[in-house]
């Protein structure tokens, strides 16, 4: 099953620059219309929101647990009403070989939404088939973050 593109509205080269309560609101409705099987990478610096994303595509997913994050963990598993939904922290992987005693390969043939921070730590073994989030801090404006979604990823 292929996925179009989510791009928010009015995303100027397929981007925007958001503050913490727009990119919650954008994340929030992200899940509200993401349909399962989905697998979303979110890319980022430490600090840039990753986390904050991934809670609000959960809250507008369905998920209604307290979603926090599987830094220590690697792995975080939620129910939804339409599937269940997988969130994992690779940031802490030392190697993609690693990704079997997660349960990767099992986690990505589910009926779910699987949301991976880190993903770049995942090498080779991240699906050719999925929605890569990045988001950036901006220098000029911290309160802000650049976020680019779809297709859009330099």
């Amino acid at each position: 099953m292929t996925h179009e593109p989510i791009i928010p509205p009015l995303a100027d080269k397929g981007h925007l620059a958001l503050d913490e309560a727009e990119l919650v609101a954008w994340g929030e409705r992200f899940g509200h219309v993401a349909q399962a099987p989905l697998l979303v990478t979110i890319t980022g610096e430490l600090g840039a929101g990753k986390t904050t994303l991934a809670k609000a595509i959960c809250r507008g997913y369905g998920v209604t647990d307290d979603v926090t994050s599987p830094t220590f963990t690697l792995v975080h598993q939620y129910a939804a009403p339409r599937s269940p939904v997988y969130h994992l922290d690779l940031y802490r992987l030392r190697s993609p070989d690693e990704l079997t005693n997660l349960g990767w390969d099992e986690i990505l043939s589910q009926e779910a939404l699987v949301l991976i921070e880190w993903p770049e730590h995942a090498g080779n073994r991240l699906p050719h088939s999925h929605v890569p989030i990045s988001l950036q801090h901006l220098p000029e404006r911290p309160d802000r973050r650049l976020l680019y979604a779809g297709g859009h990823v330099v």
